[in-house]
């Protein structure tokens, strides 16, 4: 049996565990350099504010109903998702996390007398000791539990934020419940084929005679799909993987066109990769920088986007090393005059630590490991990156506009909330 553990208005809630006087209120969080809607409580939804509209196409609604704006809070974000996880961890040793407010569950091998009660008891731990609320969908596949906990969500009254399904009625129930665009996997496009079709529900996905041609249209990936929500488990739970491919991009607060100012920010975004490289003991051996103009302020100024990538002569991991060769094609792709909005760092050709291939003519300095341990360690220690290479920005990491920030109440010292005992 499996569960789709999700939590509900993650980023909401977040900011309702620190400021209890937001329950109930109508809430909103921003993208980044606080741009468009990416989520929102129940209150706001029920407002008419969509997801993904423009922060300054609703800001009179906003202003008139007293909406409570927030920019993201990367740091307060993953930190309780985290927590989540680890509470989840407690009912069973199979999880899988598939994003930050979501995760699979595997019960193999356990004996689980009533699952429905059990999803209850996990509702009530995460609410007891972090005040994030959860709904719990237990089914035999991964694809079945998405849906039982699309179910659990939509009736908490009746299901008590947990729902199982258990029999083949009510697989049949939840699959005709089920519009075509919920199912997990067809996007947009996919809906849209699948509706000329007649296939306007997850049952009629799965009825025989659309068989062929969904193997047309999906392949083994909607071979697989169909087969999940009959009840067979195809899609096992994941075990964590090393990217093949770690990015670091981020649009700037304003326009930028000079190159020092430019040169900081990918620095900061190499240091990062590298960064993300030792925390999953590998190295890269290919760097690629990109860098974007805003196409917006001069429609008519011809190309836009730029990139540049070379090849190292050794695998790394170094911060150093990834900033200097950043830094050394950014200034190949400057042009002095130019106002650009959005530069990044993307390193590739990722190998294990264990197997690096060493350069008999050119290897990296011996004591970038060391440095690097020392600042990993503090990071980990603190959340903070209070050491840096000389080129970054001490105060700040992402230089986002984040007027709307809430503090960062579970991972620095400065923003944990005072109690008055009296």
């Amino acid at each position: 049996m499996y569960a789709l553990v999700d939590c509900n208005n993650f980023y909401a809630s977040c900011e309702r565990v620190f400021q209890p006087q937001l329950i109930g209120q109508p809430i909103v969080v921003l993208s980044n350099n606080d741009g468009c809607v990416i989520a929102r409580s129940y209150e706001a939804k029920d407002l008419g504010i969509p997801m993904g509209a423009p922060e300054f196409e609703y800001r009179v609604l906003i202003k008139k109903h007293g909406v409570h704006v927030f920019s993201s809070n990367y740091a307060l974000y993953g930190d309780m998702s985290a927590r989540v996880m680890k509470i989840l961890e407690g009912f069973t040793p199979h999880v899988e996390v598939y994003s930050i407010d979501e995760a699979f569950l595997n019960f193999e091998g356990m004996t689980i007398p009533d699952y429905h009660d059990y999803g209850i008891q996990m509702r009530k731990r995460v609410q007891k000791w972090l005040s994030i609320p959860i709904c719990v969908g237990f089914a035999p596949s991964k694809a079945l539990a998405k849906i039982a906990n699309k179910i659990a969500k939509k009736f908490p009254e009746r299901t008590g934020g947990s729902y199982i399904i258990d029999s083949e009625a009510k697989r049949i129930k939840a699959l005709k419940w089920t519009k075509i665009e919920d199912v997990w996997g067809i996007g947009f496009r996919l809906t849209k084929k699948m509706k000329a079709r007649k296939i306007l529900t997850a049952y009629d996905f799965t009825l025989p005679e659309h068989e062929a041609y969904i193997q047309k249209e999906m392949g083994v990936v909607g071979n697989r799909l169909r087969l999940e929500l009959l009840g067979h488990s195809i899609l096992e739970l994941e075990e964590p993987k090393n990217k093949k491919h770690i990015a670091v991009t981020r649009s700037f607060e304003g326009r930028i066109t000079h190159l020092t100012e430019l040169k900081e920010r990918v620095s900061t975004f190499a240091g990062i990769c590298g960064e993300k490289l030792r925390k999953q003991h590998s190295h890269c051996q290919v760097v690629t920088v990109y860098l974007r103009k805003d196409k917006f302020h001069n429609p008519d100024n011809g190309r836009y986007n730029f990139y540049a990538q070379e090849a190292l002569p050794f695998p790394t991991n170094s911060s150093i090393t990834l900033g200097k060769v950043a830094t050394k094609m950014l200034e190949q792709l400057y042009r002095q005059g130019e106002e650009y909005k959005k530069t990044g760092v993307i390193v590739s050709a990722i190998t294990p630590q264990q197997q690096k291939q060493y350069n008999l003519f050119q290897e990296e300095n011996p004591k970038h490991e060391a440095l690097m341990k020392v600042m990993d360690s503090y990071f980990k220690k603190t959340g903070e990156r209070k050491i840096r290479l000389g080129m970054h920005d001490l105060n700040r990491t992402w230089k986002m506009k984040q007027n709307y920030l809430s503090p960062k109440f579970t991972t620095n010292i400065h923003d944990i909330i005072t109690v008055q005992c009296r």
